[in-house]
């Protein structure tokens, strides 16, 4: 694991410029594709800022979620939808090349459905994301996986539904955590005064909260962190 402490919030998306640029880039000429896993929330902002600059070949970027509500694709709580308004505009993205949860079905079809979906851009069961770009909520979950839920211990199901979430909206499905520490890469991009407990309790204490149960079984994390977030480290 390693910890990147920065000044505030910009020096956040300058770090995430750059590592998303090597790593696309690394893919892609090693590969031929570069698969990358999103996630919500506060990262959809720094995303919306970074990826414009980032220099790579975006036809060769596959997108998929690390998790999503089960919600239409034109509400505001959808991941998906909210990536499309916000980041499609700046980037040479388009629409096609994100895998999206199908809509009109209950979320355990949609978990399912999802899984599938990987299979195909996969090309087999081996889910292995170049990068997985992370958030910490403020009670330490990452993806939908909360503190002291059964889907912690999920080793079956590489997609699975939840629909007891303790944050809104209670229906979701997530990447499960054999798929994430399958991943080559992953970033927690962490700012804000009301972060830093939360960050001292995984990244010094090592309390066993969902993020800090983020290890790559052969790959790396990376929490790139400003100085209010950092604050007790």
């Amino acid at each position: 694991m390693t910890t990147i402490k920065v000044r505030d919030e910009q020096e956040i998306i300058n770090k995430l410029v750059l590592y998303i640029e090597k790593i696309s880039n690394d893919a892609i000429n090693t590969r031929g594709k570069f698969y990358v896993g999103l996630s919500g929330g506060s990262t959809v902002k720094y995303l919306s800022e970074s990826l414009p600059r980032v220099d790579t070949d975006w036809s060769k970027w596959v997108l998929a979620f690390c998790d999503e509500r089960v919600v239409g694709e034109d509400s505001d709580d959808s991941t998906f939808g909210t990536y499309k308004r916000q980041l499609l505009p700046k980037t040479g993205l388009k629409a096609a090349q994100f895998i999206v949860m199908k809509q009109g079905i209950t979320a355990q079809e949609a978990a399912v459905d999802y899984a599938e979906q990987l299979r195909t851009a996969f090309s087999g069961d081996d889910f292995k994301f170049d990068l997985l770009l992370l958030g910490m909520g403020p009670d330490g979950h990452t993806c939908s996986l909360f503190p002291g839920h059964p889907l912690l211990n999920e080793v079956r199901l590489p997609v699975a539904a939840i629909t007891d979430s303790p944050k809104e909206p209670p229906e979701r499905i997530t990447l499960t955590f054999p798929v994430v520490n399958n991943a080559r890469n992953c970033i927690f991009t962490i700012g804000g005064a009301g972060k830093a407990d939360m960050v001292k309790r995984i990244l010094k204490d090592k309390e066993d909260l969902p993020a800090g149960r983020v290890k790559p079984t052969s790959g790396s994390v990376y929490w790139i962190v400003d100085d209010a977030a950092a604050a007790y480290l």
